[in-house]
């Protein structure tokens, strides 16, 4: 039976750290006031995260990419501008650059406890934030072969994501030292692969069935079915500092399924490679980012990724056109010329250290850096 085309509607939360605009340090114990105003102004897309420094935003569906875009300003406007009243600012980015999870207290919710009772040190750890990005596929099955394939490109897109550089004020040597962090949760990682939807809800039901989980939204995989609506959720991705990168990477992600629907329309399909194999581009993208190549596992050679992600982008100029994200995807190339989020504030921090800085002035310099740029360009 032939399918109807999913109609790639997109979604995109994001994850913002709230700081002391006096201290640049995190906010442990932001004034509940502050997000039932937030919620005011947002109308009820504003919600508490795991720990109370966090704040999560999540946008209504959007038929296309620029009216996502246009939804995010306006939330992180309005989240800003709430947070100044009470002399805080949200970042958006993965990881701050030297408060302490120690310092942290997390959110008094029936899940939450719940979360941090079963994980504990491995809960109370994760002072960090990302991106998530929902995509339309309304059939079951299609969504299952489509989460089978895309796989591939996770490590393409954590690389262009990268804003988690620093952890407890030292410099990590790593791009993303999010997923550091979150990989010691369970069930996290490189999605399984399964044959069908129902193959997927049976293992599911393993599971539940014997009570470690209470549904699929306690797999906290890179990418997964969304338990509570008909998408293939992406959740590898750093949260981006800059805008105008956030919608880049969820452009290409909406056009990378709609190449892969269109391939299947003509009998073809990406080819599966054994998570050993991705694990390693992932792990490439974790530790460099952009800067280093990526396994092209057809050539059977490393390739540098600006090469990788220029044949893709041109792989994907009709589905951009169809979409109607064709600048929204073209921004890919400007994150190669400037850098992600990562380089930015290892750059600052080292102007700040050469100008005769300290180490601490050149953090909150950093921070600085976040508030501007989480606002910027709006």
């Amino acid at each position: 039976m032939a399918l109807t085309e999913p109609r790639f509607t997109v979604g995109i939360e994001e994850e913002y750290l709230l700081v002391d605009t006096q201290t640049r340090a995190l906010a442990s114990e932001p004034p509940a006031e502050m997000l039932a105003r937030c919620n005011d102004r947002c109308h009820g897309l504003v919600q508490p995260e795991f720990l109370k420094a966090q704040i999560e935003i999540g946008a209504k569906v959007c038929s296309t990419i620029g009216e996502a875009r246009y939804q995010l300003a306006g939330l992180r406007a309005n989240v800003s501008a709430v947070a100044a009243e009470f002399g805080l600012a949200p970042i958006a980015a993965s990881t701050h650059p030297f408060s302490s999870w120690k310092e942290q207290v997390h959110t008094d919710k029936d899940r939450y406890r719940a979360l941090a009772d079963e994980l504990q040190s491995v809960a109370r750890r994760l002072l960090i934030c990302g991106m998530h990005v929902h995509v339309g596929i309304e059939d079951d099955d299609l969504r299952i072969d489509l989460l089978n394939q895309v796989s591939y490109f996770l490590p393409h897109l954590l690389a262009l994501s990268t804003s988690s550089p620093f952890w407890r004020g030292e410099d990590t040597g790593l791009q993303s030292y999010r997923l550091s962090v979150f990989d010691e949760m369970p069930r996290t990682g490189l999605p399984e692969r399964f044959d069908t939807f129902v193959d997927y809800q049976r293992h599911v039901d393993v599971l539940k069935d014997v009570g470690v989980i209470t549904d699929s939204s306690m797999l906290w995989w890179d990418l997964r079915p969304s338990k509570a609506y008909p998408t293939l959720e992406l959740r590898i991705t750093d949260v981006c500092t800059r805008l105008d990168d956030a919608t880049a990477i969820a452009a290409l992600y909406q056009c990378l399924l709609r190449m892969l629907y269109r391939s299947r329309r003509s009998n073809q399909r990406w080819r599966i490679y054994a998570n050993m194999l991705i694990n390693e581009n992932r792990w490439r993208a974790q530790r460099y980012g952009i800067d280093q190549g990526l396994i092209d596992f057809g050539r059977g050679q490393l390739v540098d990724f600006p090469v990788l992600i220029d044949e893709l982008l041109d792989m994907l100029g009709p589905d951009a056109q169809a979409l109607g994200c064709e600048s929204e995807l073209a921004h890919v190339r400007t994150i190669l010329t400037k850098g992600t989020s990562a380089h930015k504030q290892r750059q600052v921090f080292q102007r700040h250290l050469a100008a005769g800085g300290s180490k601490q002035e050149a953090l909150d310099a950093v921070v600085d850096w976040m508030i501007e740029t989480t606002v910027a360009d709006l």
